[in-house]
């Protein structure tokens, strides 16, 4: 996920507690686990500030309705 997170930024150990059966299975895989990791929690992050963002919008839009009213409103009562 480019521009999710700093790539250059540096790397911290942490201690994480897994299922011991998914860490199996994933050591399994070809690739390195931290990287893995890493692109996981980079697409959670993405999503969840998509999310953010888009609950925002509908809150502005929202806003915008109540004080100003619907464009679709005013242009509907001919259909």
């Amino acid at each position: 996920m480019d521009g999710v997170y700093d790539r250059r930024a540096p790397k911290r150990d942490i201690t994480l507690s897994l299922d011991e059966d998914i860490l199996q299975r994933a050591q399994s895989l070809p690739g390195d686990l931290s990287e893995r990791v890493e692109k996981l929690l980079a697409d959670e992050v993405a999503k969840a500030d998509r999310e953010r963002r888009l609950d925002a919008t509908v809150a502005a839009l929202n806003d915008f309705d109540a004080k100003y009213g619907s464009f679709a409103d005013d242009h509907l009562d001919h259909l």
